[in-house]
């Protein structure tokens, strides 16, 4: 079991969460239940995926739950991309965030081969 707190990776991935939740606030209301929903619901598996893998009984149990973490991040990654194309965010504004998702993928990546 690993203290999921101390996770340089987890706290990158709340602060992508709370970063996700904060610009999606100005999303159009017509989209609060479609892109808005999609998009924080990703943005808290990445790291709830983190912490439930972390306290697993076994390193295998762990890197499964990593895996996880690691699909949701594509899909933010993909939901931000729609997001651009929407034109509901700036290119400047989702670009840092997309960059930030691709950091924590790399982590995931380091910290499931470390469990091997």
């Amino acid at each position: 079991m690993h203290k999921f707190e101390d996770l340089k990776i987890w706290k990158k991935a709340m602060d992508i969460a709370e970063r996700s939740y904060k610009l999606t606030a100005d999303f159009p209301n017509d989209e609060k239940y479609n892109l808005t929903s999609q998009i924080r619901k990703s943005a808290v598996s990445i790291p709830s995926n983190i912490a439930e893998g972390a306290g697993r009984n076994t390193n295998g149990e762990f890197k499964q739950f990593l895996g996880i973490a690691n699909g949701s991040s594509f899909e933010l990654i993909t939901q931000f991309y729609l997001s651009e194309r929407l034109n509901l965010l700036e290119k400047d504004t989702a670009q840092p965030v997309i960059k930030e998702i691709v950091e924590v993928c790399k982590m995931n990546y380091s910290l499931q081969k470390s469990l091997s």
